[in-house]
């Protein structure tokens, strides 16, 4: 009863948590608590009837935790709402982000901002070096001499980037001042963008500094910590093994948080599916304790339970206080405790009080990706793995554990990252299966090298070299898998609804035996849930997207099921802007592309987009010979894919399914559109005497929707006088335009309302204000 009891008040607070995300989510938590005290008060009441006339009731009575326990439930869950709130991160009365300039302010300035090195310099994908400060004082640069006003106190964190060299030789516990300037994160501007705000306030940090020098103050010659150990390991390792089997190795040991890997190396497992394997987790955990209990078999009990508890404390310190980790570390004190008392460890309980444990330190936990994971896949290798394993008990034990393993924690993982990604690694399952022995040898490889290492460095090189085969043969064999043809498949991002259905389904085969004898029912009702609104979607949907992508016009037009893409932007346009949007709607290819070159300086991401997703048709309009090697390249790796690519000049006409285009002008440029019906137009920067000549010599239509640079807009819109007007940054307001444009033309700023969408109804929505309601909502 006491077991029981407690879960449930567990159960209480996790759910309390998670009711966060909802409105009034303590008063609903205090709401189901007072019905599941009445559901369980009712079944007391009947069995208490029947008590008296059998002898079985008593025994099923005593299983039922009293109505108070479920009130008692609901209290801590209302509470746990309460508590959430409390350590939501907020900016105090003197943090930096408070002194940051106004957007307003077209003055840059500089700011010299001293304060402490908190973290280990990290290589971003921008090749600048990243680290955090703990700020303490805040100068402002007066004049170009580079000479500070008075100094000013400031409190908290700050996420730092700076030039690569500047960031070689920094460390945890440094103090230095940085010179750069300040910024405020701001949320996503596009469907499936990447959301810093939230990710630095998560951090408990509000705002970023783009620095351009460092200097270090004050040098102690004998600063002793963590990031030594781990620098001692990994230096060991990358000495034997090189780039990027070295850190790989070193991020398999200690975790890729702890580690600078290569981002073309994290990408790779990631998009194959071994995303865990460069997580420091339950694995390495149970590895170390069985290393540890095994070589202190014949000790006393006292011992085993110090050296143990020892280990883990040391491993914790080494990878970093990850929630994943503490999970792991927190589940082997459960074991060593259990060791102490001879009894035998309850595995989900000790999951679920490493879970309570965790989340009491730390509420915000609760929506870490990387602690949802942790513990999804933990629980699914604890009541998932028996039955698959008792289920392919006409295999080879071994062999029955290697597929049974990496199936359960995929089955309670996917409904979470189709959620978060709205992506499916086809082969993962499969590469999970392959890959297991070499992730196992590498990772006892791996320990026993960094321990070597920490008392001979030499030797410890040594060690670590008997992993080049493996490694590299791992690395080969994801890199196989990654390329292998329809490796991952986007069926877009699930909804909530369908997050919660999916996993009540896998709750039900877990816990009810007619549905365990019937797991394939449930099987095909999630894939339907999944599937089936998809293609509805797919084959209904109507919506012109145009991208907040900078100075440059990026529109994606989606018509029941078919893609077309028009100009791509920069690199970073590419790989931040168009394949997240893309991923999350379930794209998996392009069916027509229009490429101009708007900006006239060659730089596009079209190569960056054919990487992932392959194009049908490619319509490449007016090249130029200073593009002419970039476009040679895109015709090729088109036509690799068996696409079809054609050049066209100006003037010629573009029809797909739904557009027909037509370039007017490749110096301004023009491009003008027809789509259902409307007529769009993107406009380059040009001169009021250009825009008048054009529109006397018929030039320049005019359209129902206009996008243009913002420094023409007014020109633009004064004579074009369309309906609706797309401008990258807001230089002007409705009120500046004549009064017969003001209640004409409808103005929108990607810069400042995201990515403005339109559907066939002819409605124009913006994603910010969009994404803010639906906040509101939840």
């Amino acid at each position: 009863m006491i077991q029981a009891s407690g879960v449930i008040i567990c159960l209480g607070y996790i759910i309390g948590l998670l009711f966060t995300a909802i409105p009034w989510g303590g008063v609903w938590m205090m709401l189901l608590g007072v019905v599941g005290a009445v559901i369980f008060q009712r079944r007391r009441l009947i069995l208490q009837k029947i008590s008296q006339k059998t002898k079985t009731a008593p025994q099923l009575l005593s299983t039922i935790p009293h109505p108070r326990i479920w009130l008692i439930a609901g209290v801590v869950g209302l509470l746990a709402t309460l508590y959430f709130s409390l350590r939501v991160p907020q900016p105090g009365a003197n943090d930096i982000s408070k002194f940051v300039p106004s957007e307003n302010n077209n003055q840059e300035q500089i700011f010299i901002v001293r304060g402490e090195v908190v973290s280990t310099p990290r290589l971003t994908r921008s090749q600048r070096g990243q680290f955090w400060l703990q700020a303490t004082k805040l100068d402002e640069v007066k004049n170009d001499k580079g000479s500070a006003g008075a100094s000013k106190g400031v409190t908290g964190k700050l996420y730092v980037t700076v030039p690569i060299l500047q960031a070689t030789g920094l460390h945890s516990g440094q103090e230095i001042a940085v010179t750069g300037v300040l910024y405020k994160p701001k949320p996503p501007s596009n469907p499936g963008g990447f959301d810093f705000q939230k990710f630095l306030q998560q951090e408990g940090t509000f705002a970023g500094l783009v620095g351009r020098l460092v200097n270090v103050l004050h040098e102690e010659q004998h600063q002793w910590g963590w990031w030594q150990v781990r620098e001692r390991i990994v230096r060991s390792q990358v000495r034997s093994l090189g780039v990027p089997a070295g850190p790989l190795v070193s991020a398999m040991v200690l975790g890729s948080k702890a580690v600078d890997l290569p981002y073309d190396t994290r990408d790779v497992f990631v998009k194959a599916g071994l995303a865990h394997a460069l997580a420091a987790s339950g694995f390495q955990t149970s590895l170390i304790l069985g290393v540890v209990l095994g070589l202190t078999k014949g000790f006393k009990e006292s011992t085993q339970i110090t050296l143990g508890s020892l280990a883990l404390i040391i491993f914790l310190c080494l990878t970093g206080f990850q929630p994943a980790v503490l999970r792991a570390v927190i589940m082997g004190f459960a074991a060593l405790i259990a060791l102490g008392l001879k009894r035998k460890v309850k595995q989900l309980g000790s999951l679920l009080v490493a879970a309570t444990l965790l989340l009491l330190f730390n509420p915000l936990w609760i929506w870490d990706l990387g602690f949802q994971l942790s513990f999804l896949a933990t629980l699914g290798l604890i009541v998932t793995v028996p039955p698959l394993t008792q289920r392919l008990e006409w295999l080879p034990p071994a062999i029955a554990s290697l597929i049974a393993v990496p199936l359960a924690a995929t089955i309670w993982t996917l409904p979470l990252q189709l959620f978060v990604f709205g992506v499916v690694p086809i082969y993962s399952l499969l590469l999970n299966i392959v890959s297991t022995p070499l992730i196992s040898v590498i990772s006892i490889g791996g320990i026993v090298s960094a321990v070597v290492a920490l008392i001979a460095p030499e030797t410890g090189t040594v060690v670590a070299g008997v992993l080049h085969y493996p490694t590299d043969w791992l690395i080969k064999l994801v890199e196989f898998f990654c390329n292998l043809p329809g490796n991952s498949y986007a069926v877009g991002k699930i909804g909530t609804w369908q997050l919660l259905a999916i996993y009540m389904l896998i709750i039900l085969v877990w816990l009810i035996r007619w549905w365990q004898k019937r797991w394939w029912l449930a099987g095909f009702i999630a894939l339907g849930l999944v599937l089936i609104p998809m293609w509805h979607s797919v084959n209904t949907l109507f919506r012109i997207t145009v991208l907040a992508a900078g100075e440059q016009p990026v529109l994606v037009v989606q018509n029941r099921g078919k893609v077309t893409l028009i100009n791509s932007g920069n690199e970073e346009t590419g790989r931040f802007t168009i394949l997240p949007f893309l991923q999350q709607q379930g794209v998996n290819q392009i069916d027509w592309a229009i490429a101009f070159d708007f900006e006239h300086n060659g730089s596009n991401s079209w190569l960056e987009v054919l990487q992932s997703l392959p194009i049908k048709v490619f319509y490449d309009c007016a090249p130029t010979q200073e593009n002419a090697l970039n476009r040679q390249v895109i015709q090729q790796v088109v036509q690799k894919q068996k696409g079809f690519y054609q050049a066209l000049p100006v003037g010629q006409t573009i029809s797909t399914d739904a557009i027909v285009a037509q370039l007017l002008n490749n110096e301004l440029p023009i491009l003008q559109m027809q789509i259902q019906g409307q007529y769009w137009l993107l406009v380059g920067n040009l001169k009021p005497t250009e825009i008048r000549q054009l529109v006397q010599t018929g030039g320049l239509p005019r359209p129902q929707v206009l996008w243009c640079p913002g420094e023409t807009l007014k020109e633009l819109v004064t004579t074009l006088q369309p309906q609706v007007a797309i401008a990258p940054s807001a230089n002007i307001d409705q009120k500046a335009l004549p009064e017969e444009n003001q209640s004409q033309t409808k103005l929108y700023f990607t810069g400042r309302d995201g990515a403005i969408q339109w559907t066939a109804n002819g409605e124009f929505e913006t994603f910010i204000q969009a994404t803010e309601n639906n906040t509101s909502v939840l």
